[in-house]
């Protein structure tokens, strides 16, 4: 803006200096900012000599501050990233009970928007630095550096978390963060993406927890989109995401209270109470009772899955002591 302000008042100078010549003036007034230097179009008189002279130091001392500016600027954003890397590390590493997300891709993207809507804390690991500096306003917490390295797990808080989801678009890759982050955390809770069903079972002795393959969810959803689309549309209704006013979340009955403790469930009238329906029950040895019936009873450490909105299923884990997944 201030070198084409100059260039319009260096125009306006030379018209004026010589008897309104434009052409001239115009000419005059670029290549003397510019610095090309191909000379006088005719000789000047002894005033427009001087303001030749102040045009171009004045020139140069516009293009001097700009570049100067720049510099500065694009200094102060490489520093400040550098600066704000190293912070964000630390403040990793301090962060308890948080989710680790390797790879922000299609997946990994997904993963982390479903992570948020249910308020939990996420941290990405990506190694791309476009990727990082392009999503930085998401509100998430990156770790830029590469997931195999065992330096930028533990900058990412591994040995704190509760979960790591590995979302690598390379089965290679993924079955080398396991192996990393098994040995770095040996309780960690590891969810791997498999492109390729063969990695699953090597995922699986690797120490995963749960492999998740794409192509193989895609495939049985269109499927039944042909088959059975009003269960598709009524699950769809049912979904976990945070941002659905009805979701279907789990409690796990982490402190009972001693009175709810070998109760049926028909005792306890859990619609009556909080309007929410239990749809599922796991006890503590893992086994799964779809649409338990009303003798069910409670026990410590068991998991209720239920269907209610947030206030309700928040209201439920308060009376049961539980904790909200």
């Amino acid at each position: 803006m201030a070198v084409l302000v100059l260039t319009l008042v260096g125009t306006l100078g030379y018209m004026f200096i010589e008897h309104f010549q434009v052409l001239d003036a115009l000419y005059m007034t670029v290549i003397s900012m510019s610095t090309v230097g191909y000379g006088e179009v005719h000789k000047l008189s002894p005033s427009g000599k001087l303001f030749t002279i102040f045009l171009i130091f004045a020139s140069l001392g516009v293009v001097g501050y700009f570049l100067s500016q720049m510099t500065q600027n694009i200094f102060r954003t490489q520093v400040g990233f550098f600066f704000g890397r190293n912070q964000k590390n630390l403040k990793a590493q301090k962060m308890k009970n948080h989710v680790i997300v390797c790879g922000y891709g299609r997946n990994g993207k997904q993963v982390a928007a479903e992570l948020l809507a249910h308020s939990e804390e996420v941290i990405v690991v990506e190694q791309k630095h476009d990727i990082v500096t392009g999503n930085l306003e998401q509100g998430l917490q990156f770790i830029e550096g590469d997931a195999t390295e065992d330096e930028v797990l533990q900058n990412a808080g591994i040995s704190n978390a509760k979960a790591l989801i590995t979302a690598l678009p390379i089965d290679a890759d993924n079955l080398y963060v396991v192996l990393s982050a098994r040995a770095l955390n040996p309780d960690l809770n590891i969810i791997s993406r498999a492109a390729d069903e063969s990695a699953e079972k090597k995922l699986r002795m690797a120490g995963v927890n749960s492999v998740v393959t794409p192509e193989r969810i895609g495939g049985s959803h269109m499927a039944t989109l042909v088959a059975q689309p009003d269960v598709v549309e009524f699950l769809e209704k049912l979904n976990v995401h945070g941002d659905s006013p009805v979701q279907l979340m789990e409690i796990l009955c982490a402190r009972l209270p001693e009175e709810l403790v070998n109760k049926p469930i028909r005792e306890i009238d859990f619609r009556k109470l909080t309007g929410i329906n239990i749809l599922g029950y796991k006890t503590a040895s893992g086994e799964i009772i779809v649409n338990p019936s009303p003798d069910t009873r409670l026990y410590p450490d068991a998991k209720l899955f239920v269907l209610g909105t947030r206030e309700q299923i928040h209201a439920l884990s308060h009376r049961l002591g539980g904790e909200v997944h």
